[in-house]
């Protein structure tokens, strides 16, 4: 399965109404434009660096930005800009005025050495996000299988809580590696949960996650399926997996949770309940064995930062010593 043949959010394509061209299937937009469009409704940039002159240039927007399913995604989730290197303009960027190098032809603009430093390699893409505060760079061509978590990593939030290149590997693992495969994690229902929390109690996990979320499908096929993390949890938790999308009713904490619209799209109580309404995608709730919230995990996780935070809670670390000291030391003991 193609891993951008999403259902996503608010992510509707009709691509019969895309029409072919040398610009591909993506909406363009100015520098100017993607600014003032931000100002009113904040979206990540994804700047094409280019030159009239380049021919990889030219076979990216024919081939990668022609497909209907990266271009559809680009297009609801990013402010697209198509940035020539060498235009004899002068550009307001981010509050500051930027103006060409000099008046021959095959110049660098001022902004293009901002972006690419001494590395003037064309196509270069840039993922411009967090109010212009995060910015990632990729140099060359790439084909929709480099750029799908590209995307995925600047718009789900990933480069909050994980390296690029520690996601790229396992987002490849989870959509284009038919061969891997770990662990098997058990899950239970809530009602399951409640019968063994008679016979052996434990704390538990409950893992949220929703069709239209990516790295969600990421984390589910590789950290949850990683031999140490699944040996733990198995060891020390009752996990309960759950789809925020569900149709289930569920009495939780002597109240019930059904599916319903929240902040414009239907999702299911129990996942706000879950997380004491912090609500994010991923997300992990991690409750004691009464079902109260100790904490809710909102972010992708890989399994080196997961399973610290697991031992944190299971070993009830986090009733004499904070979660920084406890790190620390943690880490200290690795080396």
């Amino acid at each position: 399965m193609r891993a951008l043949q999403i259902t996503t959010l608010l992510l509707f394509i009709n691509i019969i109404s895309f029409s072919q061209s040398e610009e591909g299937l993506v909406k363009w937009l100015t520098i100017k434009e993607a600014q003032e469009l931000n100002k009113k409704q904040p979206k990540p940039f994804l700047i094409d660096v280019y030159t009239d002159w380049c021919g990889w240039c030219k076979h990216m927007m024919k081939t990668t930005y022609s497909n209907p399913n990266i271009a559809g995604y680009i297009n609801q989730f990013f402010y697209p800009i198509k940035f020539n290197a060498e235009t004899k303009d002068t550009i307001e960027y981010n509050g500051k005025i930027y103006k060409p190098t000099s008046p021959n032809p095959k110049t660098p603009h001022e902004l293009a050495i901002k972006f690419l430093g001494n590395s003037l390699s064309y196509p270069s893409t840039i993922f411009v996000s967090n109010n212009f505060e995060y910015n990632l760079l990729s140099q060359g061509f790439l084909e929709e299988k480099k750029l799908e978590p590209l995307l995925v990593y600047t718009v789900e939030n990933v480069f909050k809580s994980a390296p690029y290149e520690e996601f790229a590997a396992q987002f490849n693992n989870a959509f284009y590696d038919t061969t891997f495969t770990k662990g098997t994690l058990k899950s239970y229902s809530i009602k399951e949960i409640e019968k063994l929390q008679k016979k052996k109690t434990k704390k538990i996990l409950v893992n949220i996650y929703a069709g239209f979320c990516n790295s969600c499908k990421v984390q589910n096929a590789t950290t949850l399926k990683d031999t140490s993390i699944v040996n733990y949890i198995n060891k020390h938790f009752y996990l309960m997996n759950f789809d925020a999308e569900s149709n289930d009713t569920i009495m939780f904490r002597g109240e019930k949770c059904y599916k319903t619209v929240l902040n414009g799209y239907p999702l299911n109580t129990f996942a706000l309940r879950a997380t004491n309404n912090r609500l994010q995608f991923p997300s992990i709730a991690v409750l004691d064995d009464k079902q109260n919230t100790l904490d809710a995990l909102n972010a992708y996780l890989t399994p080196k930062t997961l399973l610290p935070i697991l031992k944190y809670y299971a070993e009830d670390k986090y009733k004499t010593i904070s979660w920084p000291d406890y790190i620390k030391a943690y880490n200290e003991q690795k080396k």
